[in-house]
């Protein structure tokens, strides 16, 4: 009996020797998991007396071998397709022939068909990716695609800023692409065409010149209406009357809204047309006038009225003396007090703004004005307005009593004290002209003049074929923030429409370019880009594969674009510790462990991935040189109980 008890321990040591000499080699395995002997003691009992407390024992047996499935540290390679586990989960490989491992060793590499494979030459698995980025069924993971082929560019973000200092009237009257000092602003966009050609777009930005142009027609011989825009215009409601617009003018206002209906007028002798555009129109096209079959002559070709600008202002100064009744603006009364100055006059007018706007639109600001004590009111009209005619908006005054003089009136009738013709401060419009490398004038959505052949428009701008050429932009002259693209306003703080822009792509004229110029302003500092993107590329070729901590393998290319091409699986356990080693530092798959349970790294309990790292073995050597001494002594002691045992027998055969 103390013979069998002695080499169960000798058995038992040498398996532990056997464990501890297998960790210690295994020190440097990659994803190496340590193990632990386990004993447990051995007692022959029978049926009869088996409750007896007097058996010695049969000595001592391995129960089992368990691993430590704790991680070992993670360290950072250079290469990107080493992967290690920072937390719970396995790797899976796939040998092709059915069988499944899994492991903590992620020293992968590419074969020659792209697949990623381990040193053992089995397949990682995970999930491939489809065209919209859904995920596929678990299979072996590969870079599949070894160049990005090239998108031609179909939206461009640009915004900018344009010096509102700019004098827009020192710009030369005639728009040349070449000539610097025709426009305000210029700057260049990349793109990409079809096949991957680098293109060039060049955008031009010409602010409006505080001029209107003419234009002049020969009426001689023509007995009929002329036809504006496809408007037929009645000499006999000549002049125009601002307050009760003829029939025609209302229709020609919606139609082409371009032309300033106040300046319509025909000659005594009706041999010439005249009439002049509104200054945000200036060289946004022609304007078409027929005798309803044929065009026109235009005996004034380039002609431009540098006296007809914006912001015209007329100041009023007040002298009530005591007076008693009212002073009427645009239809808003005011009243006046004898006990009042002129001060608290001109307080009140200007108290009355707001309504005074509502009801006027041509009035842009009513402000107090004073000089040497005598105070008034400035009445400035907006930029669009234009010269307003002299019988407009002239303020009546009703005296009930006293004195109250408003502006000079000495001719009889109410005129401003001073007339400020225009600033030349004409502000706030440019346009906007793009460019296919600085030479083909680009569709950016201008509408084809309204009567030209080929126009199909019913209203100016409203819906109808477009061509290369200009198209206006507008900011807000008083904060500087852009608020009007291609004749479309919008509000502060909305989305800004966008310009649709044609014939960019020289291989493929169906490509359309979709320009967004939102947070672009007209502040008074330098004219910069502040934000330039565009979505096109030209051909890429592989460069490298990296990894998500999620799990997704993404593919770099030269074009400096990124494909994401799948999902690493891990793999997890109910129960760990019943996986089986196979080899390679990899276990399968047992009834104890259960099946393996898949899902991307970072979801549920699952680890992350890092990318150009590795686990190392969790050997603790200083705990195994432990165990090898502890392993040898009761090895020792095995020994010692054996040569007793041998010792006893002799002296019992001697005797």
């Amino acid at each position: 009996m103390s013979f069998n008890t002695a080499i169960t321990g000798l058995k038992s040591a040498s398996t532990m020797l056997d464990v501890t000499g297998n960790n210690i080699a295994n020190v440097g395995t990659t994803g190496f998991k340590s193990s632990r002997t386990e004993f447990a003691d051995i007692y022959a009992t029978s049926v009869v007396g088996a409750g007896s407390s007097n058996t010695p024992g049969s000595g001592v047996t391995v129960s089992g071998i368990s691993q430590d499935f704790s991680a070992g540290t993670i360290e950072f390679t250079n290469n990107n397709l080493d992967l290690a586990i920072n937390g719970s989960g396995f790797f899976q490989l796939s040998d092709g022939q059915g069988s499944t491992t899994y492991s903590r060793a992620g020293a992968f590499e590419l074969n020659k068909e792209g697949q990623i494979i381990s040193k053992s030459g089995k397949f990682l698995q995970g999930y491939g990716l489809d065209a919209n980025g859904n995920r596929l069924p678990i299979g072996n993971l590969e870079v599949s695609q070894k160049e990005s082929p090239p998108k031609a560019t179909e939206a461009i973000d640009l915004s900018f800023n344009i010096d509102a200092r700019a004098d827009s009237s020192s710009l030369l009257p005639v728009y040349n692409k070449d000539e610097p000092g025709s426009f305000t602003y210029t700057t260049t966009v990349r793109s990409f065409d079809s096949l991957g050609n680098e293109q060039t777009l060049k955008f031009n930005f010409a602010e409006q010149r505080p001029v209107r142009n003419v234009y002049q027609f020969d009426l001689a011989g023509f007995a009929g209406d002329p036809v504006v825009s496809s408007v037929a215009i009645d000499p006999a409601d000549l002049p125009v009357d601002p307050n009760a617009l003829p029939a025609w003018a209302i229709e020609l206002a919606g139609k082409d809204p371009r032309i300033d209906l106040s300046s319509i007028e025909i000659d005594a002798g009706n041999d010439t047309l005249n009439f002049e555009l509104k200054a945000w129109a200036t060289d946004l096209g022609e304007v078409v006038v027929t005798d309803g079959t044929a065009p026109l002559l235009r005996t004034q070709t380039n002609l431009a009225n540098p006296y007809r600008d914006a912001n015209e202002a007329r100041t009023y100064m007040l002298n009530v003396a005591g007076g008693d009744g009212q002073i009427n603006i645009g239809g808003v009364s005011v009243t006046v007090d004898p006990a009042q100055s002129s001060e608290q006059v001109a307080d009140s007018i200007v108290a009355r703004q707001a309504q005074i706007l509502n009801n006027n639109p041509d009035i842009e600001s009513i402000q107090k004005v004073t000089d040497g004590g005598n105070f008034g009111v400035q009445i400035r009209f907006k930029a669009d307005a234009g010269n307003i005619p002299d019988n407009r908006y002239v303020p009546e005054v009703v005296v009930n009593a006293g004195t109250i003089d408003f502006g000079d009136d000495t001719s009889g009738t109410i005129q401003p004290d001073d007339v400020i013709q225009g600033d030349n401060d004409y502000r706030g419009n440019y346009r906007m002209y793009g460019y296919l490398n600085g030479e083909e004038l680009l569709d950016m959505g201008k509408q084809v003049d309204w009567g030209n052949p080929g126009g199909g428009q019913e209203v100016l701008g409203g819906g109808g074929e477009t061509e290369p050429g200009p198209i206006l932009l507008g900011f807000n002259p008083t904060n500087g923030l852009l608020n009007s693209i291609n004749g479309q306003t919008f509000p502060p703080g909305s989305a800004a429409p966008s310009l649709i822009i044609s014939g960019a792509d020289p291989a493929n004229e169906l490509t359309t370019i979709d320009l967004d110029l939102a947070n672009s302003t007209q502040f008074a500092s330098a004219s910069i880009v502040k934000n330039q993107q565009q979505d096109g590329y030209t051909k890429g070729d592989l460069i490298g594969v990296t990894f998500a901590p999620t799990g997704e393998m993404i593919a770099s290319f030269s074009n400096g674009q990124n494909q994401e091409l799948g999902v690493v699986a891990f793999a997890t356990f109910e129960n760990q510790d019943g996986l089986q080693p196979s080899g390679d530092t990899e276990w399968i798959a047992t009834l104890a462990s259960g099946n393996a349970i898949l899902n991307p790294p970072g979801t549920g309990l699952n680890g992350t991935l890092r990318s150009a790292a590795l686990e190392q073995s969790n050997v603790d050597l200083s705990t195994e040189l432990v165990n090898l001494i502890q392993a040898q002594r009761n090895f020792q002691a095995s020994s010692k109980t054996l040569e007793t045992a041998n010792n006893i027998t002799q002296t019992i055969l001697n005797i």
